[in-house]
């Protein structure tokens, strides 16, 4: 198991590094254990917040609803609980877009 992705019950709690302020959102590799996500949102009033909370259940294919911010809402990590999706979906997801290290 990726150190960034772990089951949680049903469901799984992800480890991110967020880049707030890029030129568009996108995945963009490992910043340590943490996956790294570039969002093009500022982190200003929450919107940076906002934009990984969607992308994020855009990405997974679940409703906003199922997509909370555990912790960090002020910082660059954070973690993110997805509800009922499993840690193999959640990864076949993201790949899509990213090819996690071996």
């Amino acid at each position: 198991m990726s150190d960034w992705l772990r089951s949680d019950g049903e469901d799984v709690v992800l480890s991110l590094h967020i880049q707030p302020g890029a030129k568009k959102t996108e995945l963009a590799g490992m910043h340590g254990g943490a996956l790294k996500i570039r969002l093009a949102a500022p982190p200003v009033d929450g919107r940076a917040n906002d934009c990984l909370i969607a992308y994020l259940a855009d990405r997974l294919a679940v409703a906003k609803r199922r997509v909370e911010l555990v912790s960090g809402a002020g910082s660059r990590e954070k973690r993110v609980r997805v509800a009922g999706i499993d840690a193999d979906t959640a990864r076949t997801r993201l790949a899509a877009q990213f090819q996690e290290p071996s």
